[in-house]
């Protein structure tokens, strides 16, 4: 039987690092885990009252709410996820981690109470699984190793007091997430989507493009669809305009600086609402995405049982799974993607692509 505990029998070392302490954003729940996670193996030897944590958009200095050394080998500590200018359920939410040092070297990561497990396929985190998504994985991962002892491991354990109460007024019950929240992020802060400063920001985007001799952009709802465009359209970063939901406003923006085309690429579950003339993206201002995909496949054929089961699905990515079974995939979607381009062009003087995409980035609605 292995050993998942180890005595550290040697001083470590943590080096502040410089931090803008003045950052205008919240941070992401994946920031709370890893400097949660930190501060609860630092508290085995320190007084710790704030650490510095690696993000993907740089390093971030986080207060730490309580932090408390279990004994030689283990301690916990909770990060209060601080308000922002955001209608956000999750702002003040305590998020804690447990760290138990292993003699094997290995980090070995889990979610306890409060965090939400996936019981449905289409989400970036297998059935079965704590929804701790990839990049606040590799964040708690990578800030705990830097500061580990060589040869020594950690068990991780990521909780929060109250995920389950919380998670009753988020999205993840229908996305088939269980009893918690999900730990998201893709840069580590949480930016205020609501706030006219934030839009103003997403503006700056394209003049930035404008002025490196773009003419033609291509808009994604967000980070997961800049990565999956890279990949898969071999775009250049800089030609890429993030517009989060505010799809018409960003057009509005394009149109009104002599923008000539765009290329409209995101995953199924965003683009396709602008088919219903939806230019407002968050699902708390307007949603239809199951009336939307079950309107188009009974209009291509598909019977009344079969349009009852897209209508009764919960996630677009099942909705996408019933369709393939059927074969009707493409053409449902091509239909969908023809109305995009249409209702775009009737509003905007621009040229106009549509891709819209699975969540690994297949196509759904063009042929190769």
């Amino acid at each position: 039987m292995e050993n998942n505990s180890a005595p550290l029998n040697k001083e470590f070392k943590y080096k502040k690092t410089v931090t803008n302490k003045n950052f205008p954003f919240g941070i992401t729940t994946g920031s709370a885990a890893a400097a949660a996670a930190l501060a609860a193996f630092l508290s085995i030897k320190n007084n710790v009252k704030y650490v510095n944590i690696k993000a993907p958009v740089g390093t971030l200095e986080i207060h730490v709410d309580c932090a408390k050394k279990i004994n030689s080998n283990s301690g916990r500590a909770c990060i209060i996820k601080m308000p922002y200018n955001d209608p956000d359920v999750t702002k003040n939410l305590q998020i804690c981690a447990e760290v138990s040092l292993r003699e094997d070297g290995q980090i070995k990561i889990k979610g306890g109470k409060g965090v939400g497990k996936v019981t449905k396929p289409g989400l970036q985190v297998p059935i079965g699984k704590h929804a701790i998504n990839p990049v606040p994985m590799q964040m708690i991962h990578d800030n705990i190793r830097e500061v580990l002892p060589e040869g020594i491991g950690a068990n991780i354990t990521i909780y929060v007091p109250n995920g389950e109460k919380i998670a009753r007024k988020t999205m993840n019950e229908r996305l088939g997430i269980k009893e918690g929240i999900s730990i998201l992020g893709t840069t580590g802060i949480a930016r205020p989507m609501s706030s006219k400063a934030y839009m103003e920001s997403l503006v700056c985007q394209i003049d930035v493009a404008m002025a490196e001799g773009f003419k033609d952009l291509i808009f994604v709802p967000g980070n997961i669809g800049e990565r999956l465009a890279i990949d898969t359209l071999n775009a250049l970063q800089d030609q890429i305009i993030q517009m989060g939901n505010f799809v018409g406003f960003m057009l509005d923006k394009a149109a009104q600086k002599g923008v000539e085309k765009i290329t409209l690429f995101g995953h199924a579950g965003k683009l396709i609402k602008i088919a219903a003339g939806i230019f407002n993206t968050k699902n708390s201002v307007a949603d239809g995405r199951r009336e939307i995909i079950a309107a188009y496949s009974g209009l291509l054929g598909a019977d009344k049982d079969l349009i009852s089961e897209i209508f009764k699905s919960k996630t677009t990515e099942d909705m996408i799974a019933i369709l393939d079974r059927e074969n009707l995939t493409h053409d449902v979607f091509n239909a969908i993607g023809t109305t995009i381009k249409e209702k775009c062009q009737d509003k905007y003087k621009m040229d106009f692509d549509v891709f819209i995409v699975k969540m690994d980035g297949t196509i759904l609605n063009k042929k190769k």
